[in-house]
């Protein structure tokens, strides 16, 4: 299922949904950071998804993680909370979703960088590649967040 990010645009349609989801900021021991190519959009991003029912949103942001990418990971901190409502996402079935997300900081504990059938590139990428590569503003806020390690977690 394809889907389109809209970030503040005045002609996005209106979320008809509400979804919480985790993402995880993970760095290896040289500092480059963990993304994938979303196979419904072709941006890169980092991983995450949807929380399902009876598990916390730590264990949500690992199981995305490993899911999307081949890599376990342990959480170690909070990169943030983003509850934008001018951030919306189209997806052609027609919903329209407004996201809920917490972006945790996470270190590899094992596993190799493999695609799934929700990403088809999975890699550790060079913070100097960065510019280059087509990011979404939202996550680009957030993989920014990451780097800055702030003192205290970002939230709206």
């Amino acid at each position: 299922m394809a889907r389109t990010d809209y970030m503040n645009d005045p002609d996005a349609p209106l979320p008809t949904s509400i979804v919480i989801a985790a993402s995880a900021f993970v760095l290896d021991d040289a500092g480059r950071l963990l993304l994938i190519r979303r196979t419904d959009s072709g941006l890169h991003a980092l991983p995450g998804g949807r929380h399902e029912l009876g598990e916390t949103m730590s264990e949500t942001a690992i199981r995305e993680t490993i899911e999307e990418t081949g890599v376990r990971i342990a959480v170690t901190g909070l990169v943030g909370i983003y509850s934008n409502p001018a951030h919306v996402i189209e997806f052609t079935d027609g919903e329209v979703r407004q996201e809920f997300s917490i972006c945790f900081r996470g270190e590899p504990v094992s596993g190799e960088p493999r695609g799934s059938d929700e990403s088809t590139e999975v890699r550790w990428v060079e913070p100097v590649e960065l510019p280059t590569l087509e990011i979404h503003p939202s996550i680009r806020l957030r993989i920014d967040h990451g780097f800055a390690e702030r003192a205290e977690p970002y939230y709206t």
